[in-house]
């Protein structure tokens, strides 16, 4: 047995148990079992390998549930241990991985026998998954992978509100990982660290990396050249405009990198952020990029600040369906119930955050869903109980944008399939949504 293949596929079961079975987000899973014993001695090329093999179950998922289906022909007890991970970690590495049969088999049996759940299974994983080996290539041949992989729930809505062929596209995005993309303090910093680091300048000013390794060992990580950020992200702080010496304030602000954005901008910005663990975090970031800004630990809904902003800027907190290529978890967490909570809780946000903007101050409104519960019925819905306030239509062509991505009401509308023009082979952009507000001065 190969001890350290044997312990990241452990953990590749561990994490998935953690997501499927307890509904855990990805990144809290694989942290918290990154430091349990024996996980936490795990190389980093072994953690790498851990984290492949679950974000491609959890992409894939329905078709490895189909495939397995057709050689499990009785259904799992409950008492089945992480049998069910053990299966689709391995089914995965068979099939899309590239993972010779015999490792990826043998290692899922000494997996299925050292867990107490799964142990009486161990013959079962072994003849189910030479199958899957044998089998299994004969079946994905036949499938509809976007549609497979999609909750009902989602592809439903998607056709819906976007049409059929727009959401399969969007399916079929969320079929690879995201490129990586890097925000810098100033465009001329920008064109010359792209060279360095072998990515492109994309018209909206963010660098796509077209290749990396670990984000901390990259040039420019150190020194607080740059900071991760999806070039959709990267847009919702520009859309303010020149906001050089204007009192800005960014809610719900953590992990920080639209905070970074105006405070690189020269903005004085008032970052407020209510999770204190988020705080850290985005107080690490900022001392890592050498930005100031004033951090506050309050619920934006009840916070009242001495005097009014110049500007505001709330990503409010959403199901976060347009970042599922980043996120593969989502869908196996996210229900369709939850859009109610979510979008009155936005709600209240984007009530309080108007409360904060002076007279001919300007607001935007961001989230990365794509569910227009969470962004232009959002807005509709505000605008009718506020007045003073009304849209300040975004353009077409404004700072790179692509004409598609504006709704005729003049908001920003990116989907995860949509491609800039000059780079249409470099990779899609986060589905984001954002308005842009102003209040009136009378």
């Amino acid at each position: 047995m190969d001890p350290a293949g044997f312990i990241s596929r452990n953990a590749a079961a561990a994490v998935l148990h953690s997501v499927l079975a307890r509904h855990h987000a990805l990144d809290d899973a694989l942290t918290q079992i990154g430091q349990q014993d024996p996980f936490r001695s795990m190389s980093l090329r072994d953690r790498a390998f851990t984290r492949v093999i679950v974000a491609t179950v959890l992409r894939r998922l329905g078709q490895l549930d189909e495939v397995l289906g057709r050689f499990v022909t009785k259904p799992l007890p409950e008492k089945r241990g992480k049998l069910r991970e053990i299966l689709l970690s391995a089914a995965a590495q068979l099939l899309f991985l590239a993972t010779p049969p015999h490792a990826a088999i043998s290692l899922a049996v000494d997996q299925a026998k050292a867990d107490g759940g799964a142990r009486r299974f161990a013959g079962l994983a072994n003849a189910v998954l030479r199958r899957v080996a044998s089998e299994g290539p004969m079946v994905l041949a036949g499938q509809d992978a976007a549609r497979l992989n999609t909750p009902e729930w989602l592809w439903q809505r998607w056709s819906a509100n976007y049409g059929e062929e727009r959401a399969r596209a969007i399916a079929e995005s969320h079929l690879a990982e995201a490129p990586l993309d890097l925000s810098f303090k100033t465009a001329a910093e920008a064109a010359g660290w792209a060279g360095r680091l072998d990515g492109v300048v994309l018209p909206t000013g963010s660098v796509r990396v077209k290749a990396h390794g670990p984000i901390d060992a990259m040039p420019g990580f150190e020194d607080g050249a740059w900071w991760v950020q999806d070039a959709a992200a990267a847009l919702p702080a520009r859309l303010l405009g020149d906001v050089a010496g204007l009192r800005v304030a960014d809610l719900c602000a953590a992990p920080g990198g639209k905070t970074a954005c105006l405070a690189a901008a020269g903005a004085r910005v008032t970052a407020v952020e209510l999770a204190a663990d988020r705080i850290d975090r985005m107080q690490q970031n900022l001392r890592r990029l050498h930005l100031e800004a004033e951090i506050v630990r309050a619920d934006v809904t009840q916070w009242r600040p001495a005097a009014l902003f110049d500007a505001v800027l709330l990503d409010a907190p959403c199901s976060a369906t347009g970042t599922i290529r980043r996120h593969p978890d989502i869908p196996h967490l996210k229900r369709a119930t939850d859009l109610i909570k979510l979008a009155e809780t936005q709600h209240l946000l984007l009530a309080s955050a108007m409360g904060l903007v002076r007279p001919g101050g300007r607001l935007i409104y961001c989230t990365c869903s794509l569910e227009p519960e969470e962004g232009l019925q959002r807005i509709t819905s505000s605008l009718a109980e506020a007045p003073g306030w009304r849209l300040l239509p975004i353009e077409a062509g404004e700072l790179g944008l692509e004409p598609g991505w504006i709704t005729q009401e003049g908001c920003l509308r990116t989907l995860p399939c949509d491609r800039f023009r000059e780079f249409p082979e470099s990779g899609g952009i986060d589905g984001f949504f954002a308005a842009r507000l102003i209040h009136s001065a009378e």
